[in-house]
């Protein structure tokens, strides 16, 4: 038995093998379907032995043949069940997380599976991995020409240290790490410069090819400079490693990497897997995407835009603040246009429909978290309208470096409609200041181009490394990725996709130095900005309502 992989495979494989028989100098091939039976063979053979009535009785080269078939059909069995036992980036063969779970999608094929996970090998001594696309570097722009002197990071960096805080002391031992094994979706070990992926559970969607894809262009665009490294990543939502299971320093917390975090978790935020593009949505890489809705923001001027805050999204994700945000889509009564996007609907048209870069037409833009954090706040600043940000629970490894006010407008979750109309209220009083915040907004996530999170990746990977007591070793179960064995597994879009992502070789910036009183002031900062703003909103409402504050 092979399981799912079942006897049509089998025919299928074994169609493809062909026979060859040498008789006198004559090569007799048997194409198309293969009969493994004796009666096929002891014909073929009785065929010959009639035209050549000499030659002795053909019962000993059918026994042979037989061997042979019977040898390869078990060579094919035994490759087919390890093809289907074999754990690759798509997840094909995985359960969905147990903490998170979802409907899978299509399998793959067993020929694709041999092919990318046998037949394949990773080739270290051709240029591609180090040197880059060419073609594509001249399309834009791009030279392999080393910056003289690395710029500094953007002060944001400073989270790293603070992220990576909770081992400093303890450091990270073997056993602290597989831990955390318990949490991981999949585990990373850079070794050599090489890259091996051990796939725990499936990812939805396509995060897992395009996180290790990112891993990858890591590599390229450092090369040689990575250090051995070895890791467990979530590719789900919510954080795990909870502060008040952890908090004390003879425990240190299991290091798991994920897409975010929360002030009451450990988990390490990481950049998503959508800078590398969304094929399931028709969004690009980062980069083309955010000169697309950039350029798509310029259409109209501040004063043509509408003057009402607009979102589109999916409610149905197990989000209350979203649930609730349905309820203010009034543009008289709140201020606001609330869309239903019905991912299903906008497939069927190639997403012509939800294109990012025609959805700047108004000043203001809401975010609401999904389930979690949600991949759509870096679209949303890149429109240049005010974005409006109900208050956030989850933070991703940059948004801790938006301010209020400077950045973007906070609007409360506990009085939101209220809220969303203040801010619209407000900015259309105060155009020019509204359209300021929004422009800065838009120049903050400009600055986070694919350079700086490459910049973030490597400094992130290259801190973790020193806080290991151990040197990584691939497990046995773990498989070595490369472009070329990813590029097999991808389907037509997600290549093309992936191909557009290449990186380049460069030196990074210099990463700040730790400062966590600088980071706990960032924070209580906030803070007393966002308790202003509501300030104001009371202050504003007492006065819509004739009350007088009291003194």
């Amino acid at each position: 038995m092979v399981g799912s992989v079942g006897g049509a495979k089998i025919r299928h494989l074994t169609q493809r093998v062909l026979v060859i028989w040498n008789e006198r100098g004559k090569t007799f091939s048997v194409p198309g379907k293969v009969s493994l039976s004796s009666s096929f063979i002891c014909r073929r053979k009785e065929m010959v032995v009639s035209k050549y009535p000499s030659r002795a009785s053909p019962i000993f080269p059918c026994i042979g043949l037989l061997a042979i078939f019977s040898l390869t059909g078990t060579a094919l069995l035994f490759l087919l069940h390890k093809v289907e036992k074999t754990k690759t980036v798509t997840g094909h063969n995985l359960e969905p997380t147990p903490w998170h779970p979802f409907a899978q999608g299509g399998s793959i094929g067993a020929s694709t599976i041999l092919r990318c996970s046998f037949l394949l090998t990773c080739d270290h001594t051709t240029p591609s991995t180090s040197q880059g696309n060419q073609q594509q570097q001249e399309e834009q722009g791009q030279g392999h020409r080393l910056p003289s002197s690395p710029s500094s990071c953007p002060s944001f960096f400073r989270w790293i240290h603070h992220d990576l805080a909770p081992w400093t002391h303890s450091r990270i031992s073997i056993s602290n790490l597989m831990e955390a094994r318990e949490y991981a979706a999949f585990r990373v070990i850079i070794a050599g410069g090489r890259l091996y992926a051990d796939f725990y559970y499936a990812c939805v969607q396509s995060r897992a090819m395009f996180t290790v894809w990112g891993l990858l262009q890591l590599l390229r665009r450092h090369p040689g400079r990575i250090p051995d490294v070895d890791l467990m990543f979530d590719c789900m939502d919510k954080p795990t490693i909870s502060r008040s299971q952890y908090n004390t320093p003879a425990r240190p917390p299991p290091p798991l990497f994920r897409y975010c975090t929360t002030d009451h978790h450990f988990d390490i935020p990481f950049p998503d897997w959508s800078f590398w593009g969304w094929t399931e949505v028709n969004i690009g890489p980062w980069d083309e995407e955010f000169r697309s809705i950039k350029e798509g923001s310029q259409a109209l001027d501040w004063t043509e835009k509408h003057p009402t805050a607009h979102w589109k999204g999916n409610p149905d994700v197990d989000s209350p603040v979203r649930t609730k945000l349905l309820h203010c889509n009034d543009s008289r009564s709140w201020g606001a246009e609330i869309m239903r996007q019905n991912w299903a609907e906008e497939a069927k048209f190639g997403f012509e429909q939800s294109k990012l870069s025609r959805q700047c037409d108004h000043r203001y833009k809401i975010y609401a978290e999904g389930y979690a954090w949600s991949v759509s706040l870096k679209y949303i600043i890149s429109c240049g309208s005010l974005a409006l940000m109900i208050h956030p629970q989850y933070d991703d490894f940059f948004s801790r470096g938006l301010v209020p006010r400077k950045h973007f407008w906070p609007v409360s979750p506990t009085n939101l409609c209220p809220s969303i109309k203040f801010a619209v209220d407000w900015g259309n009083e105060h155009p020019f200041e509204a359209e300021a915040i929004g422009k800065r907004g838009q120049h903050f996530v400009q600055d986070l181009n694919m350079e700086r999170v490459y910049d973030y990746m490597y400094h992130l990977v290259m801190e973790y490394s020193k806080l290991q007591d151990f040197k990584p070793v691939p497990p046995p179960s773990a498989q070595e990725m490369c472009e070329e064995s990813l590029l097999c597994f991808a389907d037509p879009k997600q290549r093309k996709f992936l191909k557009k992502s290449y990186a380049t070789p460069s030196l990074p910036c210099t990463l700040p130095l730790p400062d966590h009183r600088l980071v706990e002031r960032w924070i209580q900062e906030k803070q007393e900005i966002i308790n202003g703003v509501e300030k104001l909103e009371k202050k504003a409402n007492l006065k819509a309502k004739h009350i007088k504050p009291s003194i």
